[in-house]
């Protein structure tokens, strides 16, 4: 089966290229380190490496305890983060800066896998969530780098996609080392999968604590978009959701004096919701103007990146986008941190405990639709006493679900120890 699956990548190489010189005319760093993205790599590390892998923003910015943990304890150690995007590698460097190496993970071809191990020669690869790569879990497993698959997640809606190839993804499963699941549901779930001996760890997520940096930040952004003004963010929306927010913004006939922040989860559509906020005749100011926002101003645009905690520090109410449309939603628990009231749209699959969790806990409230959404965020923002309820009680729920980066790790430090032994 692995043959087959790696004789479709090849058929498919051509569109690859094809496929990132579309990226690029919006986002241009898509091809910058292409050669990494083929195994071929400039940079290499003189100490033994413990490699970790985030695809993007979140995952890479779930990695942050882990990191900060196994920096103190294993100071003689190289870190290693690969990412997919070029969002996740500016989030790695605006986290990291050079206290860590970050390249782009190779794609699953068998030879530039090989390279990409044999360069590094990782003594443990860690990957983040839903990272389950054929060809690389074989290219690990065959050169004995433990593999584990850590904060792991696994939806029905990707349950139901593994199904379909479900030999090649029972053998890959059974090649890791171990697997630590976010959720008893997503345990189930791999192990129906094939996984073995799968542990459930939490998410990693609700360690994350906002940086000071962030703080001071969100308290600057408050100064310029209005102390006295009623702030609701629209937060790493997706595409099509901005238009269904502003119809039902337009049709409901606005929101009183309330200032709508919208930022847009990937920073190639900056310029697509600017022109789309033009043609509607709202009046808008860019967050990268960086200047006190007027009271005619009615939207502020938010191209900024690694700013979100300062949104959420800055804002009164939040709606987590990708669940207006079915994107599977977007992660709530950084707003929940901070004390900041959440409403989800319907399609939430991607964070289906958390949601469930937050709106049980009252920290957050999941609506159907635009219209909805407008309506209880009324509700809300004329609500002072409920939002500050609702505030206290995501502070809470965020602290009742920490401790898996204790439980992450103790699983890497077993099996680190294990090859320094061995």
């Amino acid at each position: 089966m692995r043959f087959f699956y790696t004789l479709l990548l090849w058929l498919l190489l051509p569109f690859i290229f094809v496929r990132l010189a579309l990226r690029a005319r919006k986002q241009p760093e898509y091809l910058q380190y292409l050669g990494e993205r083929f195994g071929f790599y400039s940079v290499r590390s003189d100490k033994p490496v413990i490699w970790l892998h985030a695809v993007s923003v979140g995952e890479t910015r779930a990695t942050v305890s882990v990191v900060a943990k196994l920096r103190a304890a294993y100071p003689d150690y190289q870190i290693l983060l690969t990412h997919t995007t070029p969002t996740g590698r500016a989030t790695s460097a605006q986290l990291y800066g050079d206290a860590v190496q970050r390249v782009y993970l190779p794609y699953d071809y068998p030879c530039a896998v090989r390279r990409f191990l044999r360069h590094f020669r990782p003594e443990i690869g860690i990957l983040m969530e839903t990272e389950i790569w054929f060809n690389l879990i074989h290219g690990g497993h065959t050169l004995g780098v433990p593999m584990l698959l850590l904060n792991a997640r696994l939806s029905e809606k990707s349950s139901r996609a593994y199904a379909r190839v479900a030999t090649l993804t029972r053998n890959a499963l059974r090649q890791l080392t171990a697997v630590a699941a976010q959720t008893p549901d997503d345990a189930v779930r791999l192990s129906r999968m094939g996984a073995q001996k799968v542990t459930v760890m939490g998410n990693l997520k609700f360690d994350i604590v906002a940086p000071q940096a962030m703080l001071d930040l969100g308290a600057l952004l408050r100064l310029q978009f209005g102390e006295t003004r009623k702030i609701f963010l629209a937060a790493s929306t997706r595409e099509g959701e901005e238009a269904l927010l502003l119809d039902a913004l337009q049709s409901a006939g606005g929101i009183g004096a309330t200032l709508l922040v919208i930022v847009p989860r990937h920073p190639q559509r900056f310029d697509e919701i600017a022109a789309m906020l033009v043609k509607r005749g709202l009046r808008y100011q860019r967050r990268s103007e960086n200047k006190q926002v007027p009271a005619e101003v009615e939207v502020v645009l938010g191209d900024s990146m690694g700013e979100m905690f300062a949104y959420y520090v800055a804002s009164d109410l939040a709606f987590i986008g990708g669940s207006l449309l079915p994107f599977g939603g977007q992660n709530l628990i950084e707003a929940c941190s901070v004390g900041v009231p959440v409403l989800m749209g319907p399609h939430t699959y991607n964070f289906a405990d958390a949601t469930r969790l937050a709106a049980e806990a009252g920290a957050a409230v999941q609506v159907n639709d635009a219209d909805e959404l407008f309506n209880v965020a009324k509700q809300l923002l004329n609500n002072h006493g409920e939002r500050i309820f609702m505030g206290k009680k995501g502070v809470a729920f965020v602290a009742s679900h920490q401790g898996a980066t204790g439980k992450a790790f103790a699983i890497i430090s077993d099996h680190l120890d294990a090859t320094k032994i061995s």
